[in-house]
């Protein structure tokens, strides 16, 4: 059962439908036409291109339903949908992130979406995708658009240290990453190092690569409790990392605070021979990489559980306060419908959720990785912390500085083990009183 509201919630969104005002302006403007507020965290310009033509094209075929296109944006969606949310102003249709959804889904802020989904989209969506907006027994977002973590590689440099090149069916072991890293340095020579872990937000990066080597972190107990237990697993990919900078000099000290665009220069440029970063930054490369520059796509790392990763997919969402769910519902379905679904991923330069739409031929080419991306999401699986409450502030306050300290040499792992565990803990507990 969801937490009932806040009364300050409840009292204003009272207010507001006494005053007439509602998340879609009480569903009319006095013509008789239902209007629907979209708001699209979309922010590449393909991208925007893309959901605003097929809000056109929607609102061509469908003039009794209209949608109205709000732009939203990223750095701020958390705390503008909480104040929207509890203003009784928040878009009938949302678009999020499932990592963004449990609190909003506790609270009672989203509609349980499992009356509205079309039988086709419910199908056509993989189970372990479904498990990403899945909160107790509702469903409560629709995951749309995804991206592995994958490896980006300076093609001539691999060639000429003559290492194996993997593929996603014959992907690198982690200790067989570290030592192409060693010999790759060897042959770039001084100042040049194998790889540049952008790492200013590592706690994601660190977690769902982990899910490779089996690493959970977080395990649920039969009552449902939370806690945090590090384990061999858990340590392989924290511990790669922290070799290849502190013991092997293999990867960057200056890149550990950086996000992933600070380190595509030094890429160009032939300092780090291999970046890991998010599927999307294809983009980026393609638009900023000098002309003559050689790069390739591969897969991260294998452990015990072969490619396996987490991912935290895009969504798709409808207000509880939306007086009209079942055409918020329609919409949504027509947005995702399998072309579409290619239309949105291939302006995201991301993988759709859809099977029928991951089929699509226009993503197996393998020109700017395609075919690598979407062999890889056969293996994509929910974050280990999508549904784990008080998980903002454990990342805030105990990983990430951990994690940095770890990285940078400034701790070591007995002393990263006890902080993520016993003062992660302590945070968990305070979400999961009876």
């Amino acid at each position: 059962m969801r937490p009932r509201r806040t009364l300050a919630a409840v009292l204003a969104a009272v207010t507001l439908a006494a005053l007439g005002g509602c998340s879609s302006d009480g569903g009319g403007g006095g013509d008789g036409r239902i209007r629907l507020r979209f708001q699209s965290l979309a922010w590449q310009k393909e991208s925007v291109e893309a959901n605003k033509q097929l809000v056109k094209e929607w609102n061509a075929s469908h003039p009794d339903v209209q949608v109205e296109y709000v732009q939203g944006s990223w750095d701020s969606v958390h705390d503008q949908l909480l104040t929207s949310f509890e203003g009784g102003e928040a878009p009938d249709v949302i678009h999020d992130a499932s990592d963004d959804l449990a609190d909003f889904a506790n609270g009672g802020y989203l509609a349980d979406l499992r009356p509205y989904l079309s039988a086709r989209l419910r199908s056509d969506i993989p189970e372990r995708s479904w498990r990403t907006a899945t909160f107790g027994e509702g469903v409560y977002g629709v995951p749309f658009l995804q991206e592995p973590r994958v490896i980006m590689a300076n093609k001539k440099l691999l060639e000429s240290a003559g290492v194996r090149v993997p593929t996603p069916d014959r992907p690198w072991t982690w200790p067989e990453f570290r030592q192409v890293a060693k010999d790759l340095t060897a042959k770039m020579g001084r100042g040049k190092y194998a790889v540049a872990w952008p790492l200013k937000e590592p706690v994601s990066v660190t977690l769902n690569l982990g899910l490779s080597a089996g690493g959970q972190l977080f395990h649920r107990a039969a009552d449902g409790k939370v806690d945090i237990r590090f384990t061999d697993a858990d340590g392989v990919v924290p511990g790669t990392v922290h070799d290849q900078v502190n013991t092997d000099r293999t990867a960057s000290p200056t890149t550990l605070g950086s996000g992933g665009s600070d380190t595509l220069p030094g890429f160009f440029g032939g300092k780090y021979a291999m970046v890991p970063l998010g599927f999307s930054y294809r983009q980026q490369i393609v638009q900023q990489a000098p002309e003559g520059f050689e790069w390739t796509v591969l897969p991260a790392p294998a452990g015990a559980e072969g490619t396996a990763q987490g991912v935290s997919p895009q969504t798709l969402s409808i207000a509880e306060d939306s007086p009209h769910k079942e055409e918020a519902a329609r919409f949504i379905d027509f947005l995702l419908q399998p072309a579409n679904m290619v239309r949105l991923a291939q302006g995201d330069w991301m993988l759709p959720t859809g099977s029928r739409a991951l089929a699509d031929p226009a993503l197996h080419t393998p020109k700017d990785g395609w075919a690598t991306g979407v062999a890889l999401a056969r293996d994509l699986r929910s974050a280990p912390a999508q549904s784990v409450r008080g998980y903002p502030e454990w990342k805030d306050k105990v990983a990430t500085p951990a994690l940095q300290e770890y990285y940078s040499g400034a701790i070591d792992a007995a002393e990263l083990e006890k902080r993520l565990v016993k003062d992660g803990n302590l945070v968990l507990a305070r979400y999961q009183r009876d």
